[in-house]
């Protein structure tokens, strides 16, 4: 058996130098491309794919057709997050998809970190400020003003602070034990009430320390808002008009998560109208966000607000690289051998 194995993105894939390790009576021909930037090149790529190896590139209903992919059989994602699959055509067509969890958890809970930070104290806004020339600062004084909350208090500290996790999967509780060490209080949401979309948790709590606080109350006790959850059809706009209004007016709200969970239109309004303090973010409903025709969040009107943006780079580290090589080289391998592990579908 031979089996043509396709890299899309090898910008974001770690592969293996000599190829993978297949049994004897296996053989495969790996090709890497560095980006696959438009439909037509990914179409053509994989005609005669067997397995496809992609971390963010879309691979929709039509692309999984057996007329564009007749020989698909497996789809290895190196990353964690699968939304950008469509995963009830691979199951249509029995197609393998893994995944590889769990190899970006420190970089990302830090980076979460990093974006409270900057939210909080108004890091990029303080920068802009301070090169601002005519200097406001050496004319006032002081420019405090631009650190205080929608009431016109002084900005938390940590130890002020009551952080909510919503989605409490190997991410949500490493964030967690990272604002319990800044000496934050930290509440784990619960899943909404039947009314509302729930959330999706496969990780059910350890023990008993593990209780959960319902969501509504998270929403309104959280002076630090972190959404550490996969975007699937139950948590797309998860946080809108509605839950914005029950929020803290200190609240800032992190997302590290996935574009689409939050309602981007509705958290510009919400920090135009002073309803909450902050939005920091490294995810979007588009990506790449190239200007307001993709977000709200870069529009002209947008820029005195505080918005912390960073361009989905969270998990981008040496252990993430790592991590990344390790998982992908032994799922793949393990696909071939017939011991699947990492299975989504």
């Amino acid at each position: 058996m031979h089996h043509e194995i396709i890299a899309l993105e090898k910008q974001h894939q770690p592969l293996p130098i000599d190829g993978f390790t297949f049994p004897a009576n296996t053989t495969h021909t790996l090709t890497a491309y560095e980006t696959t930037p438009t439909y037509a090149d990914l179409h053509a790529r994989i005609r005669n794919a067997t397995v496809i190896i992609t971390t963010t590139v879309k691979l929709d209903a039509e692309t999984l057709h057996p007329a564009v992919t007749p020989h698909l059989r497996y789809i290895a994602v190196s990353a964690t997050g699968t939304d950008h699959v469509d995963l009830d055509a691979c199951r249509a067509r029995n197609i393998r998809v893994t995944n590889c969890p769990g190899a970006n958890l420190d970089a990302v809970s830090e980076h979460a970190i990093s974006l409270y930070f900057a939210a909080r104290r108004k890091t990029v806004l303080l920068d802009r400020v301070v090169r601002a020339q005519p200097s406001e600062w050496k004319s006032k004084g002081s420019v405090n003003g631009y650190m205080r909350l929608p009431d016109g208090q002084p900005p938390l500290t940590c130890r002020d602070e009551v952080m909510g996790v919503i989605g409490y999967g190997g991410l949500g509780k490493r964030i967690a034990a990272l604002g319990q060490a800044l000496g934050m209080r930290v509440l784990v949401a619960s899943r909404k009430t039947p009314s509302t979309p729930s959330l999706i948790e496969t990780v059910p709590p350890p023990n008993a320390d593990d209780d959960r606080t319902p969501f509504d109350d998270v929403l309104r006790q959280s002076t630090v808002l972190v959404l550490s959850l996969p975007r699937n059809p139950e948590t797309l706009n998860l946080i809108s008009v509605d839950e914005l209004a029950k929020m803290h007016p200190y609240t800032v709200l992190i997302n590290i998560a996935r574009g689409g969970i939050v309602h981007e239109a509705a958290v510009v309004q919400a920090l135009k109208e002073k309803r909450i303090a902050g939005y920091a973010t490294d995810v979007y409903q588009v990506e790449p966000a190239g200007g307001p025709e993709d977000t709200p969040l870069l529009e002209e009107d947008t820029k005195d607000l505080n918005i912390t943006l960073s361009p989905h780079l969270a998990w981008f580290s040496q252990r993430t690289i790592k991590n990344l090589g390790d998982i992908l080289r032994e799922t793949v391998e393990a696909w071939a051998s017939g011991n699947d592990i990492n299975v989504i579908v």
